[in-house]
């Protein structure tokens, strides 16, 4: 469990560690691409959409099955520090893995300041849930169960292996996401309290930093994840990616990675890249064979 650690620079220098979109002045032109090849993959690709895995606002996932029944199953949960984006807008990462052999599932959540980082945790802990109980309806098997994040997906990818599923519902299985991918992920959430573009929507008190910090929750025993950053990103990102090898060990977290020549919204192409590095590694997760 990695200690609290001690903020040793101003505001302003977290401020631009944290702003990904200052960093990348194209990054309106990137998510407006992400959006148009996602509209494409809903009108190519078969499809389920706006299924409803709870009652709350928001609490809706798309579904791309696989071809066959008792396919992998790769829950992708999209980011957007908590507060933007829609799963409208990831369409674009089902369609590689679907046509490999998995079935892919992207879930919504409500966005902050509506609802806090802990609500939405929740949310896809309903999710994932939701999925274990019904994805068989379209050709997933419930034991292979991979979840993967960009961002604050990254970070939500996390904390859906450290959950304890056996305490949200004594039927569903203690290691219900037995492997996760993090992309660009955030372990330790104090730091973002001190970014004020963020803090103004995360609102984030210590005692909540510190309750959806993955990197001050226990190492999940018997489960895996793999991280990875972008070189191009700031300092702290790729500090960040680091951080759960030192809390959880490297029997938790066996990869621990920087891809190069990426930066933070760029490196989420690789992932629906097959030949890629980072699509590879997904494979790997989902037990698929190689591109």
């Amino acid at each position: 469990m990695a200690p609290t650690p001690k903020m040793q620079h101003d505001d302003a220098w977290y401020e631009a560690q944290y702003n990904n979109r200052a960093r990348v002045p194209g990054f309106a032109a990137i998510v407006e691409g992400w959006r148009t090849r996602s509209q494409q993959a809903r009108d190519t690709q078969p499809c389920v959409l706006d299924v409803p895995y709870g009652s709350g606002p928001g609490m809706t996932l798309d579904i791309f099955p696989a071809a066959r029944a008792g396919a992998p199953v790769l829950v992708f949960i999209h980011g957007g520090y908590w507060r933007s984006l829609d799963k409208a807008d990831h369409s674009f990462v089902a369609p590689a893995f679907a046509q490999a052999g998995a079935t892919v599932v992207v879930p919504n959540y409500a966005l902050c300041p509506a609802v806090s980082i802990a609500d939405i945790t929740m949310q896809m802990v309903q999710a994932v849930a939701w999925t274990a109980r019904h994805i068989h309806a379209h050709h997933g098997d419930a034991r292979r169960i991979v979840v993967a994040g960009h961002s604050a997906g990254g970070h939500l990818a996390a904390m859906m292996l450290a959950c304890r599923w056996r305490d949200v519902d004594a039927r569903l299985p203690a290691a219900l996401v037995p492997r996760a991918l993090s992309i660009s992920g955030l372990f330790d959430l104090h730091p973002l309290r001190r970014a004020a573009s963020l803090q103004a929507d995360l609102r984030l008190t210590p005692a909540q930093a510190r309750r959806v910090s993955p990197a001050c929750l226990p190492a999940p025993r018997g489960r895996r994840l793999v991280a990875v950053v972008g070189a191009l990103e700031s300092e702290e990102f790729i500090r960040q990616n680091g951080l759960l090898t030192a809390a959880w060990g490297q029997r938790a977290v066996p990869v621990c990675e920087t891809i190069p020549q990426r930066h933070h919204f760029d490196i989420l192409h690789d992932l629906a890249e097959p030949g890629t590095r980072l699509h590879g590694l997904a494979r790997e997760l989902l037990e698929l064979p190689p591109a």
